[in-house]
């Protein structure tokens, strides 16, 4: 299965009035400091607060009637989860939402204020997809994955398509990777419209499952990663995504977990934006010259805000 162009821009039209068009953030002291033009595209500004929804309202906006009546189930450990949550609410259908135990209290209080069933699990030693399954069968609901989905794929595209219309031709886009789908989107709008740009991908360095299985040629699974970006923190490619990637990522870079403290800090202080961990890594990248040489003009995904007050001062204590 494949996802096109075209594929993104009607998942734009689908989305258009009800997911929020994100504003591009610049900032003259960032820019001196990475030495390039830099275009933040602040998806922590997006409902649910991350980039998520665009992705998740696509795929349930497609489901039939009687299926929107039946419900949806969906695993995440908080920003699908919200987003799964918030479209099926918004289509008038139900959802049932598979989370770890240990996923923040934030994210867990809003995917419950969005009317969800919350069923949680053990993500060192339970599988949350084989839950997510049986729960599916068992209850005749429509299955909404988090990345590996071609609606999924398509709509989380649609940030990179707003963000290129906005700033017209980039030198290349920074853009995290968990499952891979926001940045196989990315990669399927910014090389459809503009064939020259780079798409780098990032990665927490205990969480880097993309970067290994394109030198492996194939989706390889790591241990369960332990880092602060829970939101990144996927074993695996999904077989889609990877497809996707390893046709289209120009290449992938890895940060530390102190290195999205001191972007998160950066936000902060200097953009004043919040940022979960796993919404800074591109900017981490960019503080810390991973990404060489540096382009000229280049767009940065911020993936996500979803992180509580309690919980982001501890972060940056």
């Amino acid at each position: 299965m494949t996802v096109t162009l075209q594929d993104v821009r009607d998942a734009a039209d689908r989305i258009e009035g009800v997911a929020h068009r994100t504003p591009v953030i610049r900032s003259r002291t960032l820019d001196g400091l990475v030495g390039a033009r830099v275009f933040l595209k602040a998806e922590n500004l997006q409902r649910g607060g991350a980039f998520k929804f665009r992705g998740a309202y696509n795929a349930v906006s497609r489901l039939s009637p009687e299926q929107l009546a039946r419900g949806i189930v969906a695993f995440s450990s908080g920003n699908h989860a919200q987003a799964a949550a918030l479209a099926a609410r918004e289509l008038g259908s139900s959802a049932v939402i598979v989370m770890p135990t240990d996923s923040p209290a934030a994210k867990l209080d809003a995917v419950a204020g969005h009317g969800a069933e919350i069923v949680t699990y053990d993500r060192y030693t339970e599988d949350r997809e084989a839950i997510a399954g049986k729960l599916g069968e068992e209850r005749g609901l429509a299955l909404i994955p988090p990345y590996d989905h071609a609606d999924i794929v398509a709509g989380q595209g649609t940030a990179t398509l707003e963000l290129l219309a906005e700033t017209g031709e980039l030198d290349a886009i920074v853009v995290p990777i968990s499952g891979g789908g926001l940045i196989a989107g990315s990669a399927i709008a910014a090389k459809g419209l503009f064939p020259g740009i780079r798409v780098i991908g990032v990665e927490p360095d205990a969480a880097d499952d993309t970067r290994q299985s394109l030198a492996a040629g194939h989706p390889v699974r790591i241990d369960q990663p332990r880092t602060i970006a829970d939101g990144l923190a996927n074993p695996r490619p999904g077989d889609l995504t990877f497809a996707i990637n390893r046709d289209l990522v120009d290449g992938i870079v890895v940060v530390s977990d102190d290195e999205m403290r001191d972007a998160m800090r950066f936000a902060v202080d200097r953009l004043k934006l919040v940022l979960e961990p796993s919404g800074a890594v591109g900017l981490a990248a960019l503080l810390t010259g991973r990404i060489s040489p540096v382009p000229a003009r280049v767009g940065v995904i911020l993936s996500g805000g979803n992180v509580g007050a309690a919980r982001l001062a501890e972060l940056l204590a």
